[in-house]
């Protein structure tokens, strides 16, 4: 082992110290640092269908696949995905246990901090073959891996917190910027780019999924053809537009009725579906199981 991977294993066991301690049993731990939750499986978990907001996700210890449309991401211990726009994806954990669990931590991105950061550093030239899908994966150096641990290690100094977590946060974005992510984020959330136009398109979906909204009006908004509006959404998205919208309205109708206790068909309705059938028969092909026995199976396991 020479010194760089060294550095990088000794980064990733201080880290996974730090999380076992922080997150002593399986679930989503929500720190102390409003960008920073941390995540922790003790066993292998079933496809489970949910949205990555914008954000950076590092796997610390344990093995875990995503997937948006055909793209398949297997993340392993030091790699990290990058979500350059909120996208929904179908994630699964396929290596933990109580012995050797999943850990892994989410930093979410403010997007007008990451626009300053950029224009304090000099970002390198994107190559020509890179891929602007709105999901990337890349391996983190031990400088992103050290940065990120002295950023959890704050949280055993409160007292600090308001003072250096965003000094910290800002390197953190940094070092990301001058990553292989760095053109990936940049490309997408540049202006004047037919990617930003896409972003700008899906953002306005996930505020106004439950709208009667046409393939028509959407390409008008990026100022593109139809076709070409097709093609480049599912370039960044990984799926056409029809099955983002329904990922959305989905995902939504699925916290209204776990978290308000709304009933199916008002669910549905809030989401924007005008048939309470086609919402059940969507929603099973999404999440494995009809409305009213999912919820009670996810109430169940929170119990």
């Amino acid at each position: 082992m020479d010194s760089a991977q060294s550095k990088t294993s000794d980064a990733l066991a201080s880290l996974r110290s730090r999380l076992l301690r922080l997150a002593n049993h399986s679930g989503d731990y929500q720190t102390e640092i409003a960008a920073l939750s941390i995540h922790r499986r003790d066993k292998v978990s079933e496809p489970l269908p949910c949205v990555y907001e914008l954000g950076l996700a590092i796997t610390v210890a344990g093995y875990k696949q995503t997937s948006i449309g055909d793209l398949v991401f297997d993340n392993s211990p030091g790699q990290s995905l990058l979500a350059s726009v909120d996208i929904p994806v179908v994630a699964k954990v396929t290596q933990a246990s109580p012995a050797d669990p999943y850990l892994a931590i989410m930093l979410r991105l403010d997007p007008r901090l990451v626009m300053q950061v950029a224009s304090q550093v000099t970002l390198p030239r994107a190559p020509k073959e890179l891929s602007y899908s709105a999901l990337s994966q890349g391996r983190l150096d031990s400088g992103m891996l050290e940065a990120v641990d002295r950023l959890v290690a704050l949280l055993d100094t409160p007292e600090l917190l308001p003072l250096v977590a965003p000094l910290t946060l800002q390197e953190i974005i940094a070092r990301l910027l001058l990553s292989p992510h760095g053109a990936t984020y940049m490309h997408l959330n540049a202006s004047g780019s037919s990617s930003r136009h896409i972003t700008q398109v899906m953002g306005w979906l996930k505020n106004h999924f439950n709208e009667a909204i046409s393939i028509e009006t959407l390409a008008d908004m990026a100022h593109m053809s139809t076709s070409s509006f097709r093609h480049h959404f599912k370039a960044v998205s990984g799926m056409s537009p029809l099955q983002y919208l329904k990922q959305l309205r989905l995902q939504e109708a699925r916290q209204l009725m776990l978290n308000d206790e709304l009933d199916v068909s008002s669910a549905g309705f809030r989401v924007g579906y005008e048939s309470a059938s086609q919402f059940s028969r969507e929603y099973a092909r999404l999440f494995g199981a009809p409305p009213l026995r999912d919820i009670k199976e996810l109430r169940e396991q929170v119990n």
